[in-house]
């Protein structure tokens, strides 16, 4: 009751603040009609895509576009590089990560040739958030390390200890003992500043995580509750914020395995992101709910965020995203290659142009064959790159097919072992009933189950896989006929160069059996006592 009366207050709220957001919109068209300068055309169309983001996307694209349109024809950089800055943020807002980092590193194209302002630090934070989120964490530290720098020279307290909390998050997966230097200077910055609240639920939530990886569960949840105190202290908090916050506390309770305090967070932050239904935040609450209502054995709640959870995942496309990201990423090295070509032909250029000016006087015949010769040369060098051209993409539409390849499996794999473990409890529940319209209502329903999850996931990942990599399996046979189906597996695995972990997760196993695994594998293929790389000799075999 209690919930339903949070939604119906929310969903008048939402309505009201619609209605108010709807007659600024309109006056700010009519003000975008009486706009005399393309640099107000493009700041009124950037603000009018911000109160639609969350109600109308596509006439939130529309009028980016439109703000776009009026910045190139300003013909001002400055205009340009902000609107690009603006139209970042939106994207950021929507989890598009991929698309945002395009538009923020065109911004700061400009900002970097220019003096340190408000503008191009809001953006360096951005940036480095950014490639942090998608893993990118040897960037994230540059641009958060040259932040700490500015902010030390500004003697901006709060700002340094923002970015001090962010260098410890981005150890967190490798090097704790740096995480908690950072934490610590941080923590020691914000005790001086009781008002802020904002960060201080930040920074316990990241400490907590700490030592909750070095097994000290008293202090991290000490660390989880100041997170959850400080939050909901902090008047002006947004629903990522303490969808975050929430998420994190629930993620600790239920590896804790106490599933109904992880509950409990999880459904704050699934009711502070009511309003961002269709968000990372919302669906890793979602997960929490219906994994730990699984492990309570609460299959009619569970079932319920199940539904919910999948419903969100396939809102988001991940799949899709994942692809854009690479792009990015591909087509920033490459950038940054085709510029360091151009300056090698250009000393090239100038060098040769001396040479042939300095003998043009003596030997006129040999500089028209050191011409010839050099046309010739620069025709093979032309040559080679398209051929590496070719091969780069070839290695990368190859890297995209093994991540959509494990994205498939992994997705296939984790929902046949929720069926078959739905499977064996409507089992038990079954040999307790006495009521024979039960016991058919649960044959029903189980028939359901096993027809969606009767398919075989090897005998498909294989497939798969042999459309991708031709001849490994085959190769593979050849040269090592005594291998096991599971020995086989294990080496298209190993081939995708995936982590021990990784593997763990795939194929339901513990990292350690996986290490065990690949140990005896070795020993098959006879590397044993050698210094080959498996992976690095398993991704020859079909070469």
């Amino acid at each position: 009751m209690i919930r339903q009366f949070i939604f119906i207050l929310l969903l008048n709220l939402t309505f009201f603040s619609k209605a108010i957001a709807q007659d600024s919109t309109d006056l700010l068209m009519d003000s975008l009609v009486k706009a005399l300068t393309y640099h107000e055309k493009t700041d009124i169309s950037l603000t009018i895509a911000s109160l639609l983001k969350d109600d109308d996307w596509d006439r939130t694209l529309y009028y980016i576009e439109v703000a776009k349109n009026n910045a190139i024809k300003s013909g001002s950089d400055k205009i340009v590089a902000n609107y690009n800055h603006e139209a970042g943020n939106l994207f950021f807002g929507k989890d598009a990560l991929d698309i945002a980092l395009e538009y923020y590193l065109k911004a700061y194209d400009y900002y970097k040739k220019n003096a340190p302002s408000k503008s191009s630090v809001e953006l360096e934070q951005n940036i480095a958030i950014t490639y942090g989120r998608i893993n990118e964490l040897e960037k994230a530290r540059f641009y958060f390390k040259k932040l700490h720098t500015y902010a030390k020279k500004e003697k901006d307290t709060i700002l340094i200890a923002k970015l001090l909390n962010n260098l410890g998050s981005s150890y967190l997966d490798s090097q704790i003992d740096s995480s908690n230097y950072y934490f610590q200077k941080a923590k020691k910055i914000l005790d001086k500043v009781p008002k802020e609240m904002h960060l201080k639920a930040y920074l316990n939530a990241n400490m907590g995580r700490a030592y909750f990886f070095k097994d000290s569960l008293g202090e991290a949840e000490k660390h989880f509750l100041l997170s959850a105190s400080y939050i909901e202290k902090d008047t002006g908090a947004s629903a990522r914020s303490l969808g975050w916050i929430y998420n994190t506390i629930s993620t600790y309770y239920e590896k804790t395995n106490q599933l109904d305090t992880a509950i409990a967070y999880a459904k704050k932050a699934n009711l502070a992101l009511i309003e961002k239904e269709f968000s990372f935040e919302n669906q890793a609450a979602l997960q929490t709910l219906y994994k730990s209502y699984l492990q309570k054995e609460d299959y009619k709640n569970s079932a319920y965020y199940f539904q919910e959870y999948e419903s969100v995942r396939d809102s988001l496309d991940l799949e899709k995203k994942t692809a854009n990201l690479e792009k990015i990423k591909v087509e920033q090295k490459y950038k940054a290659k085709e510029e360091i070509r151009k300056l090698q032909d250009s000393k090239r250029k100038f060098r040769n142009y001396v040479l042939v000016l300095s003998l043009l006087a003596i030997l006129l015949l040999l500089s028209m064959l050191v011409v010839r010769f050099r046309n010739k040369l620069k025709s093979t060098k032309l040559e080679k790159q398209l051929a590496l051209s070719k091969q780069r993409e070839l290695d990368s539409n190859l890297q995209l097919k093994n991540k959509e390849l494990i994205g498939k499996a992994m997705i296939e794999i984790h929902r046949t072992e929720i069926i078959e473990e739905i499977l064996l409890d409507l089992k038990k529940v079954k040999r307790r009933v006495v009521k024979k319209e039960t016991q058919q209502a649960i044959d029903f329903i189980a028939k359901r189950l096993k027809r969606d999850g009767n398919s075989n996931i090897w005998e498909e990942f294989e497939m798969r896989f042999e459309r991708v990599h031709e001849s490994f399996y085959e190769n593979l046979s050849i040269k090592h006929p005594e291998l096991t189906a599971g020995d086989k597996r294990l080496c298209a695995l190993l081939k995708l160069n995936l982590t021990s972990k990784e593997i763990a997760q795939i194929t339901g196993k513990t990292p350690k059996s996986v290490e065990n695994a690949r140990t005896r594998l070795r020993k098959k293929l006879a590397i044993t006592h050698s210094n080959t790389d498996l992976s690095f000799y398993l991704s020859n075999l079909n070469r």
